[in-house]
């Protein structure tokens, strides 16, 4: 068993850009939390859903009154009472399991197996669609050779599509297919049938635009990664590499879909994570501190100001209305 933890904690590492800081817990392992359930369940305004040290709970959007259950999560997203939960899998060691859980941290429906290592995780604004992302191989975003793959659940049918490899993808006007197209990200927009996505193609990392009902992306633009809609519904807040080469580092962005205008926000550090709106003017995201902790920030999605610590020692933040 040692043998294996070692093995699993090396993996992660070596995943650079996906869940570093991250706690991957061992199954069956004992997490107290500062809380029960019921103290943590998704009320009140002014809050958000986070992870602290792997473990789900909510606190202010300022970082106050911190309540903290025992729920295990590597990743973790709440919209509408629903909450998405990637956690590692009891059955199978290293592997992944989608959760459901509703707005009392109770778990509905069956967990979802879901091979590979936790990297993204989104819930529509609706709470009725959820989707991830795991990395099935070791690699990570800065590789032009890795293998991500991206699934969506529909919580009202249960209908799970594994991958969105099996959907017809068009660049540019013209049909494409690649045994090497990867997809990453996915954010929802308000009617839980368009939806945006990261796909890798040729060496170019493209934002696509989804029809679930038809099984269709199209590209917009390309050099976008881990899209995040607005609640407007009329800009993205996304990661752009860094003169286009991940290597350098991203720079955390905000797109208007009406005009492909790239607006650079005011957070100069590098963000590696799919940002997350707090209410319309606000992005939230990841920062990593050096002890490999992350914690929540905020920054003006407009451009101006400053970035601002919201969350200390949490991360992976939600805000419940949205």
């Amino acid at each position: 068993m040692k043998n294996r933890i070692l093995i699993l904690a090396l993996s992660t590492l070596l995943l650079g850009g996906i869940a570093v800081g991250y706690v991957i817990t061992r199954p069956g392992g004992a997490l107290s939390g500062t809380a029960d359930p019921s103290e943590v369940a998704l009320r009140g305004e002014g809050r958000v859903l986070a992870l602290f040290n792997g473990r789900l709970g909510t606190a202010r959007r300022d970082g106050g009154d911190q309540k903290i259950s025992a729920i295990r999560c590597d990743r973790s997203y709440a919209a509408a009472g629903t909450i998405g939960c990637l956690r590692p899998s009891e059955e199978n060691w290293g592997q992944y399991q989608l959760v459901v859980l509703n707005g009392q941290f109770q778990e509905t429906g069956k967990p979802l197996d879901v091979p590979g290592l936790a990297n993204r995780l989104r819930v529509s604004n609706s709470g009725r669609m959820v989707s991830w992302t795991v990395f099935v191989s070791g690699e990570d975003y800065t590789s032009d050779v890795m293998s991500t793959r991206t699934g969506i659940l529909d919580t009202k049918s249960g209908e799970a599509i594994p991958s969105l490899e099996v959907f017809a993808a068009t660049i540019n006007g013209m049909p494409h297919k690649a045994v090497d197209d990867n997809y990453w990200g996915i954010t929802f927009a308000g009617d839980d049938n368009r939806f945006y996505v990261t796909m890798f193609a040729g060496g170019t990392r493209y934002l696509m635009e989804g029809d679930l009902a038809a099984r269709t992306v199209r590209n917009l633009k390309s050099n976008v990664e881990c899209p995040s809609l607005a609640p407007d519904q009329r800009r993205i807040a996304f990661k752009e590499a860094i003169d286009g080469n991940p290597k350098k580092g991203w720079r955390l962005s905000v797109l208007e879909l009406a005009t492909m205008k790239v607006t650079h926000l005011a957070e100069t550090r590098s963000v590696d994570d799919q940002p997350a709106w707090l209410d319309n003017g606000t992005v939230a995201y990841n920062v990593q501190r050096s002890d490999g902790i992350n914690e929540t920030y905020g920054v003006p999605a407009d451009g101006s100001g400053h970035p601002v610590k919201l969350v200390e020692g949490g991360n992976s933040p939600a805000p419940y209305g949205l």
